[in-house]
């Protein structure tokens, strides 16, 4: 089942509350653990998709991707390279759950 995911900035030295006017929005499979469904992404690919939006910057869109080195990324710009995606922290053994705030 597609979840929309929204990841909200954490506490930096900048922002010592966090900040939730930036993150990103993302769409993804998540299995019954809540974790990312590599097998249904490989269904679903094109409906994975990020919104990453930042104060002051045009916010950017794109689509989640499972790299050949088996880690996801975030992939913003058709014509980019790989090597400019932007990987997920963790998210190949992270469990996402309703309200969780870390």
């Amino acid at each position: 089942m597609l979840k929309k995911i929204r990841l909200e900035l954490a506490r930096t030295p900048e922002f010592s509350q966090g900040d939730p006017s930036h993150g990103y929005e993302f769409v993804a499979p998540l299995d019954a653990m809540g974790r990312i469904d590599l097998a249904e992404f490989c269904k679903q690919r094109e409906k994975c998709t990020v919104l990453n939006f930042v104060p002051g910057q045009g916010d950017e869109h794109g689509h989640l991707v499972h790299t050949r080195g088996g880690r996801w990324a975030f992939h913003y710009d058709l014509d980019s390279e790989p090597a400019e995606d932007e990987p997920g922290y963790r998210f190949d053994e992270h469990t996402f759950r309703v309200g969780e705030y870390v």
